[in-house]
């Protein structure tokens, strides 16, 4: 069985038009995302407490809709021409997209990781290795982080690499699924905080941290985080809001405490670690697959 898919270029405001009216005329699901997303002119979105409120969408959108059959796909651009919603179908595009068992396709995704030889990320549905030494059981959920991506790894990378964490306090902004508090936590740190802007992100951290018996001292949205510093602040984010965030997050470090910053490609490397300059010493600590992590001691 396949389905038939609608493809439409839109900008902020004809996609949400495009969004309801699609659903109305019979569509099975709508979403829209950045047209752009991959390429050098991707925007990100995002929102950070005391920071200028961010875009509300992109400029330049994709629609796709998804229709029991060509028929219905047809039917549905019809009923927008004769509604006025799309003035013609120039660059609207069709295909055919097969069914399939996405909770299978997802789990295929997802293997066991090793970092550094030492740390596993295992999915609920594999069985750790045998001589796994320190191991994370993690489902992927609405929360960005599951081991695999390049940042993901950088972080933790760094995290075994300044192993044991005894005695030290560690703070995840921007925790995502908690895999990096998770991470500080089989590593022996004694004092953990997750963060988020997202609360599907702090019940995801939540949910993980209770199946791996972890427990946090804090796991909240970030305006609820207790004033106090912390001796390692991870912030696995993005280039643009780790350049806003710069003074918010330098502020959250100990005298002479680690900040370990990724989410950031090669070539901004540079920009950031001057952007970063007034408050702490940042150096590349490692890279990547074209991304890198900057780490090093914030500014007394």
């Amino acid at each position: 069985m396949s389905y038939r898919e609608v493809l439409i270029a839109a900008g902020h405001e004809l996609a949400l038009e495009l969004s309801d009216a699609l659903l109305e005329l019979g569509a099975l699901s709508v979403d829209v995302e950045d047209r752009l997303a991959g390429s050098e002119q991707e925007h990100a979105l995002f929102g950070e407490p005391g920071m200028p409120p961010p875009d509300a969408a992109w400029a330049d959108n994709l629609v796709r809709a998804l229709f029991d059959d060509e028929t219905a796909a047809d039917a549905a651009l019809l009923g927008l021409l004769a509604s006025g919603v799309l003035p013609k179908l120039d660059g609207v595009r069709q295909r055919d997209v097969a069914e399939q068992d996405w909770v299978r396709l997802t789990q295929s995704q997802f293997q066991p990781v090793c970092i550094e030889q030492r740390l596993w990320i295992v999915p609920s549905w594999h069985d750790a290795p045998p001589d796994a030494r320190d191991v994370i059981r993690l489902d992927p959920g609405l929360a960005f982080g599951t081991g695999t991506h390049p940042t993901t790894r950088l972080c933790l990378g760094w995290l075994v690499r300044h192993a044991p964490l005894s005695g030290r306090s560690v703070l995840d902004y921007g925790c995502g699924s908690g895999i990096l508090a998770l991470g500080a936590a089989r590593l022996g740190a004694s004092e953990l905080a997750a963060v988020d802007i997202d609360e599907d992100a702090v019940r995801a951290t939540r949910d993980n941290a209770a199946a791996n018996d972890v427990a946090l001292d804090h796991c909240c949205h970030v305006d609820e985080l207790p004033a106090q510093r912390f001796d390692i602040v991870l912030a696995n984010i993005l280039a643009s809001p780790l350049r806003v965030l710069a003074p918010l997050l330098a502020a959250r470090a100990a005298p002479g405490g680690q900040l370990v910053l990724s989410g950031i490609l090669e070539r901004q490397a540079e920009e950031l670690i001057e952007v970063y300059t007034p408050y702490a010493s940042l150096e590349v600590w490692g890279r990547l697959e074209g991304w890198v992590c900057l780490a090093g001691p914030v500014r007394s």
